[in-house]
């Protein structure tokens, strides 16, 4: 890369990292204009992409990105930009670096994923079709990492050709195929199938390929050289067979990558766009120190934009996480939310949720049917108003059945706004109980899984909330500013660079420098 004053320098030695995602919340601006438009996201792996992405460039490392090219999600700045500055961007990156894969099925997406599993198995073999037919022949990746079950086979192809293939699970969501459909979307599938991981011992080609179903995570788990999950604790859940909502093949294969020294858990976190004191789309900046009336000024904010009754007292838990029943324990709040909107009604309790998914129709009903539009928001994702909510919120709700690693915790923690948790996977990981009288401890957690104990919780965060001002300022101002220093992306970008150099068995950044 030819030298920009002030930035790294890439040698040509340097390998070349191709990451893989179905989801990004921004790209590095040195990655050219464009990247400024390349916002898809509908969950805490589009957080994890982009921070990631971002350290690793930083850092000086060579790394490309593919991603679908969501027309719809992207808007009208995509088709403008590839115009007008492609000769711009060429001057800036001489080799392309964002790896749009382009197929129909992408264009009119307005959401990542949808409420028909076909269609996301459909989306799914389209957006690695032209992963495998283009972006890796045109990249020359030197090691793939991938992204969650919609990456599935690659780590098949990759070991096929010889390419080290790094599989992170984010979240344990998986889907089912056959080789049959696996050829009719336009793959090859007979030059790797053999490294791909069947419901029956497969026997033969001809024999498995139209009944004999292909499970995608435990693929991308079985065809993999590395598998690393995103938080220790959640990595021995799962191979010790704590949850019985993870397949028993699942199990099986993480529990060999993990005897074989090929499994790890690494802590996400978020990048540096999560930042209070200089995010611009919140109303107004803030420290841990002199949080409070920013805060309150965030909160008016938020609530004149969900229109909700403006009062900066009134304790304010947001829900970050997409509304997945299976996973993210909104049954649980559901069963419970009349009665504690009616138990604090005196403090203006109020519930924002910026959130997709299945269960949004449920909370909808719920505030409609008890009329509680002045003190409960159900709106859709918006990646602005989710950074006032943080801004705005006293607590992070996350009463996740299981959480693989809980980005929004850590965010919320951050922001002043002190998560609720089930004690479950990366959440016992980031989350311990808040103990004022030892100076310790950043949030609320409850066990067992079941509504009851989420309502305890509750209270116990409301009665954090009515302690006198200065005892809450110093408990959050501390938490604050340890959590800024605990989930630091640099850290893990340092792992992942640790983890690609032990897959080449050579440096990731060989030899970087500062151009004057």
């Amino acid at each position: 890369m030819s030298g920009i004053k002030g930035k790294p320098t890439i040698t040509r030695t340097a390998p070349k990292i191709l990451i893989v995602t179905p989801e990004v919340t921004y790209l590095p601006d040195r990655m050219g204009a464009i990247s400024e438009c390349l916002t898809a996201k509908a969950g805490g792996l589009a957080d994890v992409s982009a921070s990631l992405i971002g350290q690793l460039f930083r850092q000086g490392g060579d790394i490309h990105v593919a991603l679908p090219n969501y027309r719809a999600i992207f808007g009208d700045c995509l088709t403008s930009f590839l115009k007008k500055e492609q000769t711009a961007m060429q001057r800036v990156i001489p080799e392309e670096r964002l790896h749009l894969a382009e197929d129909r099925a992408f264009v009119h997406r307005e959401h990542i994923y949808s409420g028909d599993g076909e269609d996301n198995v459909r989306f799914s073999l389209a957006f690695q079709r032209e992963v495998i037919h283009h972006v890796i022949p045109r990249v020359g990746a030197d090691l793939i990492h991938c992204n969650d079950w919609m990456t599935g086979l690659i780590p098949a192809f990759a070991r096929q050709t010889g390419i080290p293939c790094l599989f992170t699970i984010h979240n344990i969501h998986s889907m089912k195929t056959s080789m049959a459909l696996i050829e009719e979307s336009g793959i090859d599938v007979r030059y790797f199938w053999d490294h791909l991981y069947f419901d029956r011992m497969p026997y033969g080609y001809v024999e498995s390929r139209d009944t004999n179903t292909i499970e995608l995570l435990t693929s991308g788990v079985f065809a993999a050289q590395f598998v690393n999950i995103v938080s220790t604790t959640f990595l021995r859940e799962i191979i010790m067979g704590q949850h019985d909502f993870t397949s028993l093949p699942l199990q099986q294969e993480l529990k060999n990558k993990f005897d074989a020294g090929c499994a790890f858990g690494i802590l996400n976190a978020p990048g540096g766009n999560f930042d209070p004191a200089t995010d611009s789309d919140i109303a107004r900046n803030y420290g841990p120190q002199g949080h409070t009336a920013a805060k309150r000024e965030n909160k008016i904010a938020l609530q004149q934009t969900l229109g909700l009754r403006q009062d900066e007292h009134a304790p304010v838990f947001f829900w970050p996480s997409r509304l997945d029943p299976v996973q993210k324990g909104c049954p649980l709040l559901a069963e419970i939310f009349d009665h504690v909107m009616d138990k604090y009604r005196e403090q203006s309790l109020e519930i924002v949720f910026v959130a997709d998914g299945a269960y949004q129709t449920v909370f909808k009903d719920i505030v409609a049917i008890h009329d509680l539009h002045e003190r409960a928001a159900v709106v859709n994702f918006n990646e602005t108003l989710e950074h006032l909510s943080y801004a705005a919120a006293d607590f992070v709700l996350m009463p996740s059945r299981f959480e693989p690693c809980g980005l929004p915790k850590m965010i919320g923690s951050i922001y002043g706004a002190l998560p609720i948790v089930h004690d479950t996977g990366g959440l016992h990981d980031t989350v311990e109980t808040l103990d004022i009288t030892g100076n310790v401890g950043n949030g609320f957690l409850f066990q067992p899984f079941e509504s009851r104990e989420l309502l305890e919780a509750i209270d116990q965060a409301m009665t954090f909330y009515r302690m006198p001002v200065p005892v809450k300022e110093r408990q959050i101002e501390r938490i604050m500013r340890q959590s800024a220093e605990t989930f630091n992306d640099t850290v893990t970008a340092q792992e992942y660079i640790h983890l690609y150099e032990k897959m080449l068995k050579r440096p990731v950044i060989p030899n970087v420098s500062m151009s004057r």
